[in-house]
């Protein structure tokens, strides 16, 4: 990594909310500033794992409402391909697959409204943060550490993950990129997924989650939230923009429109709701 490359936020105290995937989804992306708004949480403690533009119909809108709020944000793979003015989404879907053939539509939709200068925003984002709290150095990537792209899911092995840290450097490495909230203590470090706010993990349930970074004495406690928002908002925006795809039915089942990309543990749970602990470090 290009240490150039890194924005240091500092050591910071207090909690942090970390979310990614807002997916051009505006109503969620709102309801993710108002509860950091609720929990008292300012933008310099609000880092984002990226990928701001995807699924959803309110692209502009949404980029609007994050560069206002002035929250700290990660390059997704999004972001650096409507960036450059790609002809696609760089999401690191397999050629031909159902989530290769979706793409298409959703990404021509974005580009052809994203602005020049939303353009120069995104493609001066960083490829990843770097900031301390309560004495643990904390990296954020969007996939992983030098692959924008990369699926690292809860299944994926100790040995990825554990690879992952050593190229970060830190106690903590947090990501984002596939939708699945996750989290796995690795010796005397840990790696994090986030999850994402803009479409449901698949698990039957409508609601994005996030992460908070809570200091507790010498101990940081990982707590991951679900996040509710007004859905049909969503919804509505997509039919008035007649960005009708399978993933607003997704907004409403909570179910994915295809699980190309999972690994076979994730598959089996498709539809379960997610329950997750709170991981002390």
């Amino acid at each position: 990594m290009d240490a150039r490359q890194i924005p240091e936020l500092g050591d910071l105290s207090g909690p942090i909310l970390i979310f990614g995937g807002p997916y051009s989804n505006l109503a969620a992306t709102r309801a993710m500033r108002e509860r950091a708004e609720e929990l008292g949480i300012p933008p310099e403690r609000t880092p984002c794992t990226g990928d701001v533009v995807a699924y959803c119909a309110q692209p502009e809108e949404t980029v609007a409402l994050i560069r206002d709020w002035g929250i700290a944000v990660v390059q997704g793979n999004c972001e650096e391909s409507l960036g450059l003015g790609a002809q696609a989404c760089g999401c690191g879907f397999d050629e031909g697959t159902t989530c290769s053939l979706l793409s298409v539509d959703w990404y021509r939709f974005a580009n052809e409204r994203i602005s020049e200068d939303d353009r120069a925003w995104m493609r001066d984002l960083p490829k990843s943060i770097r900031f301390t709290l309560n004495d643990k150095s904390i990296l954020v990537v969007h996939g992983g550490v030098e692959q924008i792209n990369r699926f690292i899911f809860p299944s994926t092995a100790v040995a990825i993950k554990e690879a992952e840290l050593d190229l970060a450097g830190t106690d903590i490495l947090v990501g984002g990129h596939n939708g699945i909230p996750a989290g796995a203590r690795i010796g005397e470090r840990v790696w994090l997924n986030t999850g994402a706010i803009g479409v449901p993990a698949n698990d039957g349930t409508p609601d994005g989650w996030y992460l908070l970074l809570i200091p507790e004495g010498k101990t940081l406690t990982c707590r991951w939230q679900r996040l509710s928002y007004p859905v049909e908002e969503t919804v509505t925006a997509m039919q008035s923009a007649a960005l009708v795809s399978d993933y607003l039915n997704t907004l409403h089942t909570g179910l994915w429109p295809s699980m190309d990309v999972l690994p076979e543990a994730e598959r089996e749970l498709r539809g379960q709701p997610i329950l997750m602990e709170d991981l002390k470090f």
